[in-house]
């Protein structure tokens, strides 16, 4: 099954994502909107630096090289409602020879986003839901 899912239709993708991501794919970076749901109001949820983009046919590991929307570790990001939350990642490129990849955020301690399976696309921007 993969990873790729279609973005609910209440979540609509803000201006500062879109420019981010036009002015990104002219680098060949790789740009992943991540979707999860947070129950209550207050959820608390953050994205660590060893968070990596893994081609399942080499092993290379491409690094996030930036995050928005979202806080870094040891920071909190805290829900404002229950519902859909967004933000966006961004890796360096994957090998030319990529297929098929896997997003891991490698965590001492559970809770860690991961997607696997992700099939390679001719845009290099995917939207995942967790």
């Amino acid at each position: 099954m993969s990873a790729i899912k279609q973005m609910p239709k209440t979540i609509k993708q803000n201006a500062v994502s879109h420019e981010l991501a036009t002015d990104v794919q002219t680098q060949a970076q790789v740009i992943v909107h991540c979707h999860f749901m947070a129950f209550s109001k207050g959820d608390a949820y953050r994205i660590w630096p060893t968070t990596f983009l893994i081609c399942q046919h080499t092993g290379h590991r491409s690094k996030l090289v930036h995050a928005e929307g979202v806080c870094y570790y040891p920071q909190w990001q805290f829900a404002s409602e229950a519902g859909w939350q967004s933000f966006t990642l961004i890796f360096d490129p994957l090998p030319a020879d990529c297929g098929i990849f896997d997003l891991a955020e490698e965590i001492p301690e559970s809770g860690a986003f991961k997607a696997l399976g992700i099939k390679r696309n001719n845009t290099d921007v995917y939207n995942i839901m967790f």
